[in-house]
């Protein structure tokens, strides 16, 4: 059967910084498990050259549609931009 999709069910598009400093761009319905699989060696050819070390960014989507739309939209953007995008997501993280 395709990859069936609970409705309501929260899909997220993600960043994973590699231990060369590049971005990876991705979604999941579970990221911290799809990162855990990216440190693992799984998951993408992209971390072959270049470990991962860090989940970066994660941003809630409605479903599936949504997140792949937006994955598409930061894969499109310069490095400086999903570079603002982690540290946007990195300040909501500290005490204010």
């Amino acid at each position: 059967m395709p990859e069936a999709t609970e409705p309501g069910k929260p899909w997220f598009v993600y960043l994973v910084r590699a231990a060369n400093g590049s971005l990876y761009c991705g979604i999941s319905d579970d990221p911290v498990r799809r990162f855990a699989k990216h440190q693992s060696g799984k998951g993408a050819r992209f971390f072959l050259s270049s470990p991962a070390v860090a989940l970066v960014y994660t941003e809630a989507c409605r479903d599936k549609g949504e997140a792949l739309r937006q994955e598409r939209l930061i894969k499109k953007l310069r490095k400086s931009a999903k570079e603002c995008l982690v540290a946007s997501a990195t300040a909501l993280d500290q005490p204010h």
